[in-house]
């Protein structure tokens, strides 16, 4: 399912900007003949020169971003910092770094604290809505706190509920696919059959890991789905297929340049937020490694010369037949 890719490769082109391109050259040839009944003639060969195409960079339209569920055995001001630290600048909270119970006075507090630390805070989640009350508090708390985005999953007898709510806050809703064993939205194509229907500022949050624990192909899916696309959680696991453990993005089986690439064809808008769930006690390390290499990935694919090259063509010669002289007959 996955294409072969290395880490290297992607490594290195971060670091030189872009492939070398191309060009080749082409001869001339060109042939005479002569016969004493017939001539053959040979016109010169047309070369057709290459031309390396003049690309612009292709233009990213989204940003990277943490899941602070990555962060969860640390407190909010060690969470900041270690987001800083790894060169991300926006942040989805979870519930243990901004309690959903917390008064509108603290979510403000919160929220400008983060802010002041020169980090956006674009989202929370994921939050599970399975009563009227907490698709309530769910939206309370996202304006409150200054929010364009709620990474949740409200059961399915409660989307008309949060239909009404999207309308009413013009706050989006990112529904979380969580793969095999997910009885709710296992896979994007789980949500978006429920939503599909629903105000376009429903939408989803695409897991990649469980997409692919799923059987989903994640790019296929981004394609797919890309209208309701809201929200990314970028990750990488050991297998496709419901065992899958996490591992630092570029050491899994997920085609990671393939993704980026249906992204940038997509045009996706949003954020690709890290939930790195491996090593919840010691998680910096390898957060670093995840985010060096997308960042390397990224910087490949978006570079001018990652483009096909050209390859030169040469025509072949034209040849026009001999001209046959019939002997000319007396009549008798």
């Amino acid at each position: 399912m996955k294409a072969e890719h290395t880490r290297r490769k992607f490594i290195q082109a971060a670091g030189i900007g872009a492939a070398a391109s191309i060009a080749g050259g082409a001869v001339a040839m060109g042939q005479t003949a002569a016969r004493t009944t017939s001539t053959r003639t040979a016109t010169p060969t047309r070369t057709t020169t290459s031309r390396t195409p003049s690309f612009p960079p292709v233009q990213r339209l989204y940003e990277l971003g943490m899941a602070s569920y990555t962060l969860r055995s640390f407190k909010l001001d060690e969470a900041i910092a270690m987001t800083k630290r790894v060169g991300l600048k926006n942040i989805a909270l979870k519930s243990m770094h901004m309690p959903m119970d917390s008064s509108p006075e603290q979510i403000k507090a919160i929220a400008a604290k983060v802010r002041e630390a020169g980090l956006n805070l674009y989202g929370c989640g994921v939050v599970y809505m399975k009563d009227a009350q907490q698709v309530n508090q769910a939206f309370d708390y996202a304006k409150a706190a200054g929010m364009k985005t709620i990474i949740g999953v409200p059961s399915h007898e409660l989307l008309s509920l949060v239909d009404k709510k999207v309308k009413e806050y013009d706050i989006q809703v990112a529904i979380h696919n969580h793969g095999p064993g997910d009885k709710v939205y296992p896979t994007p194509e789980s949500i978006y059959e429920k939503i599909k229907d629903l105000d376009k500022r429903i939408g989803i949050c695409m897991d990649i890991g469980h997409t692919l624990r799923a059987g989903a192909n994640p790019s296929r899916d981004a394609m797919r789905y890309s209208a309701r696309l809201h929200d990314v959680h970028i990750k990488d696991v050991t297998a496709a297929k419901p065992e899958g453990k996490a591992v630092e993005v570029g050491r899994g089986v997920i085609d990671i340049p393939m993704f980026m690439r249906t992204l940038l064809r997509i045009k996706y808008a949003g954020i690709v937020s890290f939930e790195y769930e491996k090593d919840s006690k010691d998680p910096l390390a390898g957060l670093a490694e995840s985010v060096g290499y997308v960042k390397g990935v990224m910087a490949a694919t978006e570079s001018r010369g990652y483009t096909r090259p050209t390859t030169t063509r040469t025509t072949r010669p034209t040849r026009t037949r001999p001209t046959r002289t019939r002997p000319t007959r007396i009549p008798r």
